[in-house]
């Protein structure tokens, strides 16, 4: 672990966000992988305690896609930062981006009940004026 990872971590709202992200993992992990063998995960972002007492209890691979998704939101260039599938720059490997979208969309509906509601509701809003912005984008272009 780096000065500059331990550094990132201590911003509350990458704190935040990687709380966030472990709830998503555990459901997805909850869902798909219960009959796999399960432990407290030891990322780094673990071991600064950036979990607290909600330490999430994953699989292997789940525990793998959560130390990748600690460093890539640590690190990212943007800010204030976007929801990922918002931003121009897309920073994660192409087979993470797969894995991340998936336990998104499986997760995300189900957040509400680890107490995520104004999470979601933001990001509803937040995915709604994208949209527009695109939309708004697109029409400028065309008009041209």
């Amino acid at each position: 672990m780096n000065d500059g990872f331990v550094e990132k971590m201590r911003d509350a709202d990458v704190v935040h966000d990687s709380r966030l992200l472990a709830d998503f993992v555990q459901i997805f992990c909850d869902e798909h992988h219960g009959t796999s063998a399960r432990s407290l995960v030891t990322t780094d972002g673990a071991s600064l305690g950036v979990y607290g007492r909600k330490t999430p209890t994953l699989c292997a691979e789940c525990e793998e896609h959560l130390a990748y998704a600690e460093n890539r939101r640590a690190f990212c260039p943007k800010d204030p930062k976007p929801f990922c599938a918002h931003c121009d720059t897309h920073c994660y490997r192409e087979e993470e981006r797969i894995w991340q979208r998936e336990m998104m969309r499986f997760s995300g509906p189900k957040s509400w009940r680890k107490g995520h509601a104004v999470d979601g509701i933001k990001h509803v809003l937040s995915a709604r004026k994208w949209r527009r912005e695109m939309e708004r984008r697109s029409a400028e272009a065309g008009a041209d």
